[in-house]
């Protein structure tokens, strides 16, 4: 069964999410006050709606307690339609509400009115940039908690011809490789002890924070 998505405000954030959604077979009803917007997410999303949902007749009869997720991602274009939208979600019986912030105090709001979970994409995206910034070698990393990071990464070239269970990485970085995506033919497979590595394999890990950083510049000074 398809699920069935409600997303609220069409900016970069919100269109970018219809579009992944319906490519994933999503159900997606996007809404908008900005009858423009609407008329190109109605070409990704199963309905598309030109609304003002912080009016709570116009809101209910979309029905939000039957949709799986409710989105409300107007936090780019006002604080304070994100902060009546949800509340009024959450009141409607909303399952899951997911809300965008600005700002944390506009975050800690969000989740005071009943946000079950508040996300800030350029906030996110920063911190993973970051570690790009600092070394090239790591091509994106998401956090799994306070304490754990999924980073996929260039093989140093300390580990090219050596196999994962010589390298023993979960001993010496706190680190598990979850995958392998092969340099030359791009084929992702799941890693294996035996594994030999070759220089350019991409690794995927997961561990605690820190760990892929300390692991690069350690083979940087050995190199």
């Amino acid at each position: 069964m398809k699920k069935q998505i409600l997303v609220i405000g069409l900016g970069q954030f919100g269109m970018g999410l219809i579009k992944t959604l319906g490519k994933k077979n999503a159900e997606v009803i996007a809404l908008d006050v900005d009858q423009k917007k609407v008329q190109i997410a109605s070409a990704y999303a199963a309905q598309a709606l030109c609304v003002d949902a912080t009016d709570e007749d116009t809101l209910r009869q979309l029905n939000p307690a039957a949709r799986d997720v409710c989105i409300c991602a107007t936090g780019d274009q006002s604080k304070e339609a994100a902060i009546i939208c949800t509340a009024l979600l959450k009141q409607m019986g909303a399952r899951r509400v997911i809300a965008r912030a600005n700002d944390e105090l506009h975050a800690r709001i969000l989740g005071l009115v009943g946000a079950d979970e508040v996300i800030n994409p350029e906030w996110a995206f920063g911190e993973r940039f970051a570690n790009r910034v600092i070394d090239e070698a790591i091509l994106e990393e998401m956090s799994l908690g306070s304490d754990l990071v999924v980073t996929e990464f260039k093989t140093p070239a300390a580990f090219a011809n050596k196999s994962l269970l010589e390298l023993n990485l979960r001993r010496r970085y706190e680190m598990t490789v979850v995958a392998i995506r092969a340099a030359q033919s791009g084929q992702v497979k799941l890693a294996q002890p035996e594994e030999v590595l070759h220089r350019d394999d991409i690794l995927v890990v997961v561990s605690t924070t820190g760990s892929v950083s300390r692991l690069l510049e350690q083979t940087k000074e050995r190199g």
